[in-house]
């Protein structure tokens, strides 16, 4: 279903809004931060278009909007087709000569401090996983809801005894909420790529989160990770 050039913007907004606040985003507050060139009631109604066609949804009856997952993948996909910003990791692999244990874990530290996500990597020569980025995960509004973290524990044990079922290659992929295969997962985003270290083991690289993540810095980071990880081990 097709949606107009400025419904794709405010839908943006809206997306941006609520990934920054944490909770439902006002017409209101669109009209006082974004300049659509058009009247609030104009707002109002496109934003109700979007709901309409599955993009936004209103969790009450006098609540703002939130994004669905059907918003969520939109906005990804248009992501992945952007110039998206390159981090500078070159200093992440200076310990690279380092055992394969010791590297990852520097790589998922740094992972999961800019990402404020779980960052896990996944040695599959060792069969060993690396977590990193607890105490930033746990500072998301979501984790104060207790079945929320719950939940958030059975998706990423799930996650790891079936991390070899997902098809997984060298190109990012992203299961948004209810596109992950597992129970209870509804709430979560996976960013996840496969990549061969410098002395060629492979390794999953993984950013796991609430869906209302900064998707532009996580995509971000896992790619440019990715292309360094090529580059170093072409030299």
């Amino acid at each position: 279903m097709n949606i107009t050039e400025r419904q794709k913007e405010i839908l943006d907004s809206v997306i941006g809004e609520y990934i920054k606040l944490a909770q439902p985003v006002s017409s209101q507050l669109i009209e006082k931060k974004y300049d659509f060139g058009i009247c609030p009631a104009t707002i109002r109604i496109e934003m109700q278009k979007l709901t309409d066609k599955g993009f936004l949804c209103q969790p009450h009856t006098s609540a703002g909007r939130v994004p669905t997952d059907k918003g969520l993948r939109l906005f990804v996909d248009n992501l992945l087709e952007k110039e998206l910003k390159n981090f500078e990791i070159a200093s992440w692999l200076k310990d690279e000569d380092e055992d394969d244990i010791k590297f990852i874990q520097g790589l998922t530290k740094n992972l999961a401090h800019i990402s404020g996500a779980l960052a896990l990597g996944y040695l599959e020569k060792e069969n060993v996983f690396w977590k990193e980025g607890w105490e930033e995960i746990l500072k998301e509004p979501e984790f104060g809801e207790k079945d929320f973290a719950l939940n958030f524990a059975e998706f990423l044990e799930n996650f790891e005894n079936n991390i070899g079922n997902f098809e997984i290659n060298s190109g990012i992929k992203i299961y948004i909420g209810k596109e992950n295969p597992f129970k209870k997962a509804k709430d979560f985003t996976v960013i996840t790529s496969k990549c061969h270290l410098p002395a060629g083991d492979e390794v999953i690289l993984s950013l796991l989160g609430p869906k209302r993540m900064a998707y532009d810095t996580n995509i971000g980071l896992i790619k440019s990770l990715a292309e360094a990880l090529a580059e170093a081990r072409e030299e």
